[in-house]
């Protein structure tokens, strides 16, 4: 008697050729190498920690986590509905917007930089309107989140898009024919079942928003205290105050390494874009 098919996800050999092996060794400690050498320098903890005590240090952390919190509620409040309609909505509009959305992932952050100036500068496109209302938004505070915003926010919407979708229709179905209103279902059943993906994408998001340079320093220049988040800071400090570079550089790292624990822990079996099969 024929015996059927070999099942698909039969275990595999864990034997790796040297072919794969020698490659993938070279890569891994090239991307362990730098990342090492900045802990080793940072291996005196007294230096640092005077560091971090520095006001160039403070001010960028107080002001990198107030516009990241900014940030993230605001990716949270207007990118939550733009997901619900990518993920509902068929058709050449919603394709078109579906890829401006993701845009601003692949554009260099020195191009949108240069794009937010010359939309909202003083001579920009919009300028002149602003400018009516005594608004100025370049090289302000108010300027850092717009550009961490534009960098950050369509993390958030593409991870809540993947959430969305896979929300089973049926169960909102179930739920508009128990005479749920739009509201409703959204509020219960569509963001609690999406919520891993969700939590993904505005950790993803926060992570953005907080390690942004290139648009920040464009649109929003670097002022101790009023733009000088801790990625410029580093930048400025390199100069002059190589231990407090180093202490912000370690501080980054530790936020991203946070991250990804984090990320990795709450999206088990979710659809974002950190997913493992």
């Amino acid at each position: 008697m024929a015996s059927g098919p070999a099942p698909l996800n039969r275990a595999r050999t864990t034997r790796i050729p040297w072919w794969a092996s020698a490659p993938s060794t070279l890569l891994v400690v090239f991307l362990i190498l730098p990342l090492a050498g900045l802990l080793l320098r940072a291996a005196n903890l007294d230096a640092m920690v005077r560091a971090l005590g520095r006001p160039v240090v403070l001010d960028a952390l107080r002001l990198s986590l107030l516009t990241t919190l900014a940030v993230l509620v605001l990716s949270v409040v207007l990118g939550s509905p733009l997901a619900l309609l990518l993920a509902r909505s068929r058709g050449p509009l919603a394709t078109a917007v579906d890829t401006l959305v993701d845009l601003p992932i692949v554009l260099p952050p020195a191009v949108a930089g240069i794009a937010l100036l010359l939309t909202l500068g003083r001579r920009g496109v919009l300028g002149g309107v602003l400018s009516v209302f005594g608004v100025e938004i370049p090289f302000t505070t108010g300027a850092v989140v717009l550009a961490e915003l534009f960098v950050a926010a369509p993390f958030y919407v593409r991870a809540a898009r993947s959430g969305f979708l896979a929300v089973p229709a049926e169960v909102e179905d179930a739920a508009r024919v128990d005479g749920a209103s739009p509201w409703q279902v959204f509020r219960a059943v569509s963001v609690p079942l999406a919520a891993p993906s969700l939590l993904g994408g505005a950790v993803l998001c926060w992570a953005r928003a907080l390690g942004e340079f290139g648009a920040t320093i464009m649109f929003a220049g670097s002022f101790q205290g009023r733009t000088q988040t801790m990625p410029l800071a580093i930048y400025a400090a390199l100069e002059s105050d190589l231990d407090a570079a180093v202490a912000t550089s370690v501080l980054l790292l530790l936020a991203a390494l946070a991250v990804l624990l984090f990320l990795r822990f709450v999206t088990r079996g979710a659809t974002t874009p950190l997913h493992r099969s």
